[in-house]
């Protein structure tokens, strides 16, 4: 990438020649090599600018920073911006140059992952080379790489983008999480159409107010969507009014889905064990699916996918047929196993208010018996919904095992404590493999079991050290122990 090649974006022609090369950037001074951008980005727990010498020792070509950023003398030029992160991310976009052709992005509390992978199985059913790229990692035609972050960083990102397009990917999907919305990790990314799921309590311990949450979420309409493009929103939220009111005042043509939606309207639903049948009403006709995923809210991010397909050209008769053959995303209310009596035992990735609520209320109208939970709640996160789930659980299952989730650097003990004071009949098993174990010993027949908080997760974070753990796997071996 030449000097010019960002121009407007970072002014490096007031201290270099135009034919300088850049060799690659990085916001890690530990990536640095000769010839690269380091950019100096200042986060929750270091600034990128303490960092600025260490990169300069690597062989960085300069450092871009705030203005006023770099206090310290350093032996290369450094390039004030108004916003290093989104300068990152634009960079990041011109280094890679080529992402798929056609791209969405959905944001919202609950329902991403299950959208973004929804969308490109219907793409795929439609003869699409499609990818999608969120919580559960990179999937694409040859591909599945295991993810950790909802939105990565803008340099991994556009890399990833690059490498889909030029393996003959052409339809992707994006979960856009709040904090890489806020952080501007999308910047650069090329969208043909954005979706809304909901809204509920996350992430309280980045964004100060509920308003202030919803707002990093707008931004994907306000912008980062091109003007006129569609904007598919959930129409059954509480969220949803002022969501549509941003994405029309952004001047985006707005499709609503859901029961009250007018571009896709769910008419009826009847809920079976493991599937449900549903009409959908879209341009005065009226069709008629199997959805083979249980759950209303399976059913509401079946249509958001749908509408994200038919707002890029896949046909509507094509696009809600597909949802027939739609498979769950990895850990959510996914069916692991049943014992020998017949109650199933789901792995669900559960770990906030809405979506803990909403995966107890999809399961209770096929148990006959109880239902039953192992959950808990993340160390060095939101604090304030762990009663609030321990609420929720306590009223919508019968049986409640409160567990350690990951704990992280904070004491297990007092995380569990803060979620049995709104659930004092729970059962406390700190151990989350003798939780599991526990929870599928007392499992009789006609009862249901759900794990949740880790879902797709192989990994528990204890202090700063994470240790191999599936609750898949631990189920697993608790239905074969427990058979024996």
């Amino acid at each position: 990438m030449k000097r010019d090649d960002l121009t407007g974006i970072v002014p490096l022609d007031e201290v270099f020649s135009s034919d300088t090369e850049i060799v690659g950037l990085s916001s890690d001074s530990r990536d640095i090599k000769p010839g690269m951008l380091f950019f100096a980005l200042a986060g929750a727990k270091a600034d990128g600018a303490s960092f600025a010498q260490d990169a300069v020792l690597r062989g960085a070509l300069a450092v871009v920073a705030a203005k006023g950023g770099i206090n310290d003398t350093v032996s290369v030029p450094v390039i004030e911006v108004d916003d290093p992160r989104r300068a990152l991310a634009l960079t990041a976009a011109k280094f890679y140059q080529v992402q798929p052709k056609t791209m969405v992005a959905v944001t919202g509390t609950s329902g991403k992952t299950s959208v973004a992978a929804f969308i490109r199985q219907i793409w795929e059913q439609g003869g699409f080379a499609a990818a999608s790229i969120g919580t559960t990692g990179v999937v694409a035609p040859g591909r599945n790489d295991y993810g950790s972050l909802t939105t990565p960083d803008p340099v991994a990102l556009h890399k990833i983008l690059a490498e889909l397009a030029q393996a003959g990917v052409t339809h992707a999907s994006l979960e856009a999480s709040s904090h890489g919305l806020d952080q501007h990790r999308l910047d650069g990314v090329q969208l043909a159409a954005a979706a809304f799921t909901n809204l509920g309590r996350d992430h309280m311990d980045y964004h100060p107010t509920m308003e202030s949450y919803h707002a990093a979420k707008l931004r994907l309409f306000r912008d980062l969507l091109p003007k006129g493009a569609p904007a598919i929103i959930f129409a059954d939220d509480p969220w949803t009014q002022a969501t549509m009111d941003a994405a029309k005042e952004a001047g985006l043509e707005v499709l609503s889905v859901g029961r009250k939606g007018s571009f896709l309207k769910l008419n009826r639903v009847e809920h079976e064990r493991g599937k449900q049948r549903a009409e959908i009403m879209h341009g005065g006709d009226i069709y008629e699916i199997d959805l083979p995923l249980a759950g209303d809210f399976q059913i509401s991010n079946a249509l958001v996918a749908a509408g994200l397909a038919i707002a890029t050209k896949t046909p509507a008769a094509k696009a809600i047929a597909a949802l027939e053959k739609l498979k769950g995303a990895p850990g959510r209310l996914d069916l692991v196993g049943t014992t020998t009596d017949g109650a199933p035992v789901y792995v669900d990735y559960a770990h906030k208010p809405d979506a803990l609520e909403n995966v107890l209320a999809a399961v209770r109208p096929f148990t006959t018996g109880r239902v039953m939970v192992v959950f808990g709640c993340g160390g060095d996160r939101d604090r304030g919904k762990r009663p609030i789930m321990g609420e929720i659980a306590a009223r919508l299952a019968d049986v409640v095992i409160v567990s350690d989730d990951n704990p992280r650097t904070e004491v297990p003990a007092e995380i569990r404590s803060a979620i049995l004071k709104a659930a004092p009949d729970a059962i406390e098993i700190g151990d989350r493999r003798k939780a599991i174990y526990e929870a599928v010993r007392m499992l009789r027949a006609g009862d249901t079991l759900i794990v949740a908080g880790k879902g797709h997760e192989e990994g528990q974070t204890i202090g700063v050290k994470t240790f191999p753990f599936s609750d898949h796997e631990e189920v697993r071996n608790a239905l074969k122990e427990v058979a024996q």
